[in-house]
């Protein structure tokens, strides 16, 4: 998996590319930590991530609850896999998808 950041203030973007699974999930949760301080809106691109496992899920929920109450966390440009597994795990209704 490629990891993308690029910060402006406290608006931080992560673009994701291939597999966010449990051989990548602690590179991105890793990334996560070392990066939300200061951080209130987190935006992470999936316009190139292949497939999400339950660890990439995981890591996507802890990263949601670290900044509720700020600004938010958002995923944005989800491929259809993707999506499927965010509604069936009811990720759907927790996540701000665009």
């Amino acid at each position: 998996m490629t990891i993308t950041k690029t910060q402006d203030g406290d608006q931080l973007n992560i673009a994701l590319e291939g597999r966010l699974d449990t051989m990548t999930s602690p590179e991105l949760e890793s990334e996560l930590h070392a990066s939300l301080d200061g951080v209130n809106q987190l935006t992470l691109d999936f316009s190139k991530l292949d497939y999400i496992s339950s660890a990439g899920l995981r890591v996507l929920l802890s990263a949601h609850k670290a900044l509720s109450g700020k600004g938010g966390m958002k995923v944005t440009h989800v491929n259809d896999i993707v999506q499927e597994v965010f509604d069936v795990t009811g990720f759907a209704d927790i996540l701000d998808i665009e």
